[in-house]
């Protein structure tokens, strides 16, 4: 098997297709198709999407679920993301059994990227970009310069690669678990590739985007894995800068629509940290400063304190 000639670079944003034909002549399906081969050359392993951004392939086991699930097992193709493949006929393979995929996801957490997507999204007045920003500076790691896709909705995905796993310790898929609008995507997910069709629009490469995804920071790494167990109450983190700042910050500048999920978000932090009834007062009032209530401050901030010192099952 020839080895790529560039095993980390993005897919083109041009298909490779004949000379003479251009992307107005081809149909989104064939588009996506050599978007979809212009990835798996770069090593990376891919699987048709359909317009709604789910796996294009029908599943074989329709109406006779497998227990436990079937991930490919069977030798049949239909299984999300475990069909992905940066083999061409193992790609064409998948295509033809899905004419009607105008979109492409890109696996993640798969050797030789390893990647890790981060998802920031601007819906329902999210700032993940912001708050990204707050966590880097709390936690002192630089943002790299890495490939970005645009998303339709005008958000942005952000590639990076990360250590095997094993031996490094796996990084979980989350949604908002760092801050509000932003989603982790490692192994078991995917990213929709730059040049798919969704019913939202199309996805494209940032201007001026890298050619090749930069390595996670360690410190990013380290809040993309939690730890084995939760630290107790009053034991405060000794190895990271102090929180509150960028807590009380973040809850203060929430804009309309999101003003409790960003102090539901900081009091979970600030209580698994230990600083929880040091950080209330504060955090209400941040809160009240946005618009909220003293009583729905302190509601929220109750829920998180629940939340945040439950018992983990």
């Amino acid at each position: 098997m020839a080895t790529p000639r560039s095993h980390a670079e993005p897919p083109t944003a041009t298909p490779r297709t004949d000379p003479h034909t251009t992307a107005r002549d081809l149909d989104p399906h064939t588009t996506v198709l050599g978007h979809a081969l212009a990835a798996a050359e770069r090593g990376y392993a891919v699987l048709p999407l359909t317009r709604a951004k789910l796996p294009a392939v029908r599943s074989p086991h329709r109406g006779h679920p497998e227990a436990p699930p079937c991930r490919g097992a069977c030798g049949r193709i239909g299984h999300g993301v475990h069909d992905a493949t940066s083999d061409p006929l193992g790609v064409r393979r998948l295509f033809a059994a899905a004419p009607w995929a105008t979109g492409y996801g890109i696996a993640c957490g798969l050797p030789p990227h390893h990647l890790i997507g981060i998802d920031l999204d601007v819906k329902n007045g999210a700032d993940a970009l912001t708050a990204l920003r707050l966590l880097a500076g709390q936690h002192r790691f630089p943002l790299p310069p890495t490939v970005t896709v645009l998303t339709p909705s005008g958000g942005r995905h952000l590639w990076l690669t990360g250590p095997p796993s094993p031996p490094a310790p796996p990084v979980p898929n989350s949604v908002g678990r760092l801050a509000p609008g932003i989603d982790i995507r490692s192994a078991g997910g995917y990213l929709i590739g730059p040049g798919s069709l969704t019913s939202r629009g199309r996805y494209t490469l940032a201007p001026g985007s890298p050619p090749r995804p930069a390595p996670a920071p360690r410190a990013l790494l380290a809040l993309l894995t939690p730890p084995p167990h939760t630290p107790a109450r009053g034991a405060a983190s000794t190895t990271s800068p102090h929180p509150a700042p960028a807590l009380v910050h973040f809850v203060r500048t929430s804009p309309v629509g999101q003003r409790n999920a960003r102090l539901f978000w900081a009091a979970c932090r600030a209580y698994e940290s230990g600083l929880g009834q040091e950080l209330a007062a504060r955090l209400t009032a941040a809160a009240r400063h946005t618009g909220l209530s003293e009583r729905e401050a302190r509601a929220t901030i109750s829920s998180a304190a629940l939340r945040a010192t439950a018992p983990r099952r």
